[in-house]
């Protein structure tokens, strides 16, 4: 848009001083010509006094001395046909002039001016002042150069205006349009400074009110999401334990195997729900971890199963929202309480890394037998194991949005090792 500006304005001011300089150069040749055709006039008049007072030779040297002192080649026609000052053929219009009419007449190489001197006592002098294309063209090359100096000068001027307001437009618009990039990924806290003209400062308040209403209608649906994660998992944590003190194997197992399915549906179904109202958050990944880690202890005392549990105290930020690392870590662990049978050890370990933070979870279960191909574990909806593969998937989002990564690998003791990648916020 500057450059376009900038372009419109030199186009402008080069037309307008185009029709303004051009006539003006025609004037100052007129005007020249006609100040050097006023100065040979009266040169020649002067040397016209002295034709009737004074002889030949002191003619001669009246006419030389107005000659050096103007730079004009001045001569004398005598009506004898006598020739005094500068060598100048007898031209038609000296010719003419010796008629008794003075005159201006062109000739290809200037301009003559002559002065008829009557009276005389054998006829008509003829006074001829010759001017060259120099003499008649006097002074205005500097002025049309000083003229063309101006213009371009204007014309410089004039663009650095235009880009200086053009500057004042597209800074402003530059920065909504900057401001509307980082609402589109992700940063509702973004906002746009006021400046510029009435009508720009207007279309920011509007985009600052909108991101504010965003905003609060994504955090109307985090809380709601969150409500619901905890209304659910505490019944369907009780109705799991509820499923397995049944005396019936094949009743636990079939109830379980619904809950199972239930938890996971809910899990898919909350997680998507924070991801679509996820702005750029941060949590401390220890407080979570622990957090949940002692949620699961309950079913896991109840089954069993030996925890060991690796948390630094912290704090230890990562580039994700305590809900969804609370998502993240309920799917890894009901994962494996799902997978692995009922005594299965497992350990739960997060430590500092370079890029943020590593969290490990491994079990003693009958691992993921990674193998390529359909249906492998990080595939959504295909695990291979009997189960939606949702829980991974989750976890690998987690993982990807904060700018890590999740790994599969093998444990130990043969089951399955999951490394989540966490990145560090920005």
């Amino acid at each position: 848009m500057r450059r376009w500006l900038a372009l419109l304005v030199a186009a402008t001011t080069s037309l307008v001083l185009i029709a303004l300089l051009v006539p003006l150069g025609l004037l100052v040749r007129a005007l020249a010509e006609s100040s050097a055709v006023t100065q040979a006039t009266a040169e020649a008049q002067s040397v016209a006094a002295s034709v009737g007072t004074a002889d030949a030779a002191g003619l001669a040297l009246t006419a030389e001395r107005t000659s050096a002192s103007s730079g004009h080649a001045i001569t004398v026609f005598l009506p004898g046909g006598e020739l005094v000052g500068a060598t100048a053929p007898r031209s038609p219009a000296v010719r003419l002039a010796a008629r008794g009419q003075s005159l201006t007449a062109e000739t290809p190489s200037g301009l003559e001016v002559l002065v008829a001197v009557q009276g005389l006592p054998g006829g008509t002098a003829v006074v001829r002042v010759f001017l060259g294309e120099d003499d008649l063209r006097h002074g205005v090359r500097e002025v049309w150069l000083g003229m063309l100096l101006l213009g371009l000068a204007l014309i410089g001027v004039g663009i650095l205006v235009a880009d200086r307001l053009a500057l004042a437009l597209t800074r402003p618009m530059s920065e909504l349009a900057r401001v509307s990039h980082r609402l589109a990924a992700g940063d509702l806290a973004a906002r746009t400074t006021p400046g510029g003209p009435a009508e720009i400062r207007d279309v920011g308040l509007a985009l600052d009110h909108l991101a504010g209403r965003i905003s609060d209608l994504l955090a109307e649906e985090r809380e709601t999401a969150a409500d619901i994660s905890h209304r659910l998992r505490t019944p369907l944590t009780g109705l799991r334990l509820e499923a397995e003190s049944l005396a019936d194997p094949e009743e636990a197992a079939r109830l379980g195997g619904r809950v199972d399915a239930l938890e996971r549906a809910v899990t898919s179904v909350i997680t998507d729900v924070r991801r679509r109202s996820r702005e750029q958050a941060s949590c401390d990944a220890a407080e979570v971890v622990a957090e949940r880690v002692r949620f699961w202890s309950v079913l896991a005392e109840d089954q069993g199963r030996p925890v060991e549990v690796g948390v630094p105290p912290g704090p230890l930020s990562v580039a994700v929202s305590a809900a969804e690392l609370s998502a993240c870590v309920d799917a890894l662990l009901g994962n494996v309480f799902a997978h692995t049978p009922e005594g299965a050890a497992f350990s739960v370990r997060l430590t500092p890394a370079a890029g943020g933070a590593r969290l490990e979870i491994a079990d003693s279960g009958p691992g993921f037998g990674l193998r390529p191909g359909p249906g492998h574990p990080l595939e959504r909806g295909r695990s291979g194991a009997g189960s939606t593969g949702l829980g991974l998937d989750i976890a690998r989002r987690t993982a990807e949005s904060s700018g890590g990564a999740l790994l599969l690998d093998t444990a130990p003791g043969g089951g399955a090792k999951i490394v989540l990648d966490l990145g560090r916020p920005r």
